[in-house]
């Protein structure tokens, strides 16, 4: 129901003050903007310069957050418990095994991932108990969230490359892709911080927003290319070399990657931002934790898929040429 209400305007010294105090009750319950308008400034050739000064306080029973963000204090350290579990799973696994450099840079993606989570539900609790963030913990989850984002898009690419289960040398292609994909993830970290510590109401907000969602799906576009590269290299060597079989093997792998990134990257860009909208504005906090299960799945694949295991099909080398034969192809 749309409610007008006039308020008389005190003037004191040239200023004018006005004050006034809402309560929702539960059938008025639902997302709210708080917007200014000064009429007089509709028409250009009558420019009056204004200026004025908003105190607002939003509160509500359980503390200063809204409906949507009270859970994500509780969401973002369960989840943190869940990757440091997970984390510590995979190396277990990767002492019982020889093992490449960039498992244990998976590893450390997991790790760097948990601890921005227990920073990030750190900043969300005292947002929510003092009504705004306690600097020192906001700019811990900001520098672990710039290592997280920067260690993700690293390991992705180098896993995408073939890096280690293919080849041991990055070519000059491949190690442009790293030149672009890293400051475009820092510019999209800096755009994330500027975001959390800028009004929603300011012009900068929505820019910043906009090079946020632009440099992230950059990113995540070329971060495809490694695969798309290696799948054609895999294909080449399946033709040429004695160990077709073997490539055919890898080849099978990297197509199930490129699946697997394209689909986090369709729902964690898209189709969670879809659900996000179309929630209830009390289920609003089901978008984090959607994006924040699909990256665990995501993350749990790929382990899974390049898992140092001897029965591993993907690692296994073959130990005689007479054990590759082209009809087994």
């Amino acid at each position: 129901v749309n409610t007008n209400l006039t308020l008389d305007l005190g003037k004191e010294n040239g200023v004018y003050n006005f004050s006034f105090h809402m309560l929702f009750g539960l059938k008025s319950q639902g997302l709210y903007s708080l917007k200014f308008h000064f009429c007089q400034n509709m028409y250009p050739q009558n420019k009056h310069p204004y200026s004025f000064t908003v105190a607002v306080t939003e509160k509500n029973l359980e503390g200063f957050l809204s409906a949507a963000e009270i859970p994500l204090s509780r969401l973002y350290i369960c989840m943190a418990g869940v990757f440091f579990t997970a984390a510590m799973v995979w190396v277990y696994t990767l002492m019982k095994y020889s093992v490449f450099k960039i498992h244990w840079l998976m590893a450390a993606l997991a790790f760097t991932k948990s601890t921005s989570l227990v920073f990030h539900s750190i900043n969300y609790h005292f947002i929510n108990t003092e009504g705004h963030p306690i600097e020192g913990w906001a700019v811990m989850y900001y520098i672990t969230h710039l290592l997280k984002g920067a260690l993700l898009f690293i390991t992705l690419a180098l896993i995408g490359t073939g890096w280690a289960f293919v080849k041991y040398i990055l070519s000059d292609k491949e190690k442009k892709i790293f030149m672009i994909v890293i400051p475009l993830q820092v510019l999209a970290n800096v755009a994330y911080i500027i975001i959390e510590s800028t009004e929603e109401g300011s012009s900068e907000y929505y820019l910043w927003k906009e090079i946020l969602f632009l440099v992230d799906l950059i990113c995540c576009g070329a971060i495809l290319f490694p695969v798309v590269w290696s799948i054609r290299h895999l294909q080449e060597a399946s033709s040429t070399d004695g160990k077709a079989a073997m490539n055919l093997e890898k080849l099978k792998l990297f197509r199930h990657y490129y699946v697997m990134i394209v689909c986090y990257v369709y729902f964690t860009r898209i189709i969670a931002i879809l659900l996000k909208i179309t929630m209830p504005f009390q289920w609003q906090w089901c978008y984090e934790f959607l994006v924040e299960m699909s990256t665990l799945i995501f993350f749990v694949l790929t382990g899974y898929k390049f898992r140092p295991a001897s029965n591993n099909p993907y690692l296994q080398l073959p130990q005689d040429e007479e054990d590759v034969e082209m009809d087994e192809v």
